[in-house]
C-alpha cells in the first residue's frame, strides 16, 4: 500500500511524499518507537525508484519517499529555486510536517548529498544516514559540460517506452555493456505526450540543480554529521574505493559497504544485496542508544 501525501517546501513549492506502509511480517513486527526513514533519490529520479527499498523498511520503520523539486510529480515551477539550500530545506520540512524526525535519511546520488547536509545543518531531525553512491569532491566544469552534451543527444521525444529502455540501457554512449534495469529505471521517469514519451522533468531544471554541487567539494559538511552514517557504493559505479573510504575517514560515525555486481543505481541494479549491505547498519540503528 502507498498514499500520497502533500509536503509544502521552501518557497512555498509543493512536493509530493509517498508513504510505503506493507502490513509488517509475523515474524517481525513493528516497534511503535521504530524510527521514521525518508528516501531521497537522485537528480532525474522519483520516488517510486525507492518502492521495493520503501516496502521492504515499512515491516519496521516508517517509510516515506520524497518526490523531490521538479521530479517526479512534485511542482516543476521554472521561477522556483534549485540551490542546494532549497532542496535541503524541502527535506527538513518533509520530516517536520510528516513528523518523521528523527529519521534515518537514505539518499542516493544527488540525495545523499541533500541527506548529508541535512544532517550537518539539523541533528536533531537526522537519527542515522546512508550515503548511496555520492562523491564528496568537485567535479568541475568538464563534468557539467559532458551532462550538457548527454542531455542533447537523447532521441526524445521516444516513441515508445520499448524504445527508451533500448536508448537507455543499449544505445546510448555512457553505457559501457547492456544494462536493462539502467533502461528500466529511465522508463519510470517518462510520461506519454502528444508526440512521443519524454521526461517528466526539464533537462535545464537538473542541469541547474546539479550545477549548485558539482563546482565545490563536500568535505567540510561530511565531518559535520555527527550521526552514524553508512557509506555504500556499486563496485562499477561512480563513488571510487579510495574515496569512499575516504569519506568514512571523514565522518565521526562513519561505515562502509559496498555492492559487487552493481553500478551507479546501486539500490536499482541489486536490491538483494543493496539490502543486504544497509540491513546490519540499519538493525544497528533499532537496537542502538
Amino acid at each position: 500500500m502507498v498514499r500520497r501525501i502533500d509536503v509544502t517546501g521552501a518557497g512555498g513549492v509543493r512536493l509530493a511524499a509517498w508513504e510505503f506502509a506493507d502490513p509488517p511480517k509475523n515474524e517481525q513486527p513493528k516497534a511503535p518507537e521504530a524510527p521514521g526513514v525518508l528516501l531521497l533519490h537522485g537528480l532525474m529520479g522519483r520516488a517510486s525508484h525507492w518502492a521495493p527499498t520503501a516496502r521492504w523498511l515499512s515491516g519496521r520503520h516508517r517509510a516515506v519517499a520524497l518526490d523531490q523539486r521538479g521530479h517526479g510529480q512534485s511542482d516543476k515551477a521554472p521561477e522556483a529555486e534549485y540551490t542546494r539550500e532549497a532542496y535541503v530545506e524541502d527535506a527538513e520540512a518533509a520530516l517536520d510536517q510528516l513528523g518523521l524526525g528523527p529519521a534515518v535519511v537514505v539518499g542516493h546520488a544527488m540525495g545523499a548529498l541533500t541527506g548529508w547536509q541535512l544532517a550537518a545543518k539539523r541533528p536533531d531531525l537526522v537519527r542515522a544516514l546512508i550515503i548511496c553512491d555520492m562523491r564528496a569532491s568537485a567535479l568541475g566544469a568538464a563534468s557539467q559540460r559532458e551532462w550538457e552534451d548527454w542531455f542533447k543527444a537523447w532521441p526524445v521525444p521516444f516513441a515508445t517506452l520499448a524504445d527508451v529502455r533500448k536508448w537507455f540501457g543499449e544505445d546510448d554512449p555512457w553505457v559501457e555493456r547492456r544494462n536493462p534495469s539502467r533502461g528500466e529505471f529511465y522508463a519510470e521517469v517518462m510520461h506519454e505526450s502528444p508526440d512521443g514519451w519524454r521526461p517528466v522533468f526539464e533537462p535545464e531544471q537538473m542541469l541547474k540543480s546539479r550545477q549548485t554541487w558539482v563546482y565545490d567539494a563536500h568535505w567540510e559538511e561530511l565531518a559535520q554529521v555527527r550521526c552514524p552514517a553508512l557509506v555504500v557504493r556499486g563496485l562499477d559505479g561512480e563513488l571510487g574505493r579510495a574515496e569512499s573510504q575516504e569519506m568514512v575517514r571523514v565522518l565521526p560515525r562513519g561505515q562502509y559497504a559496498e555492492v559487487a555486481d552493481a553500478g551507479h543505481l546501486v539500490h536499482y541494479d541489486r536490491p538483494e544485496a543493496w539490502r543486504a549491505a544497509i540491513e546490519p547498519f540499519l538493525d544497528g540503528v533499532l537496537t542502538g542508544p
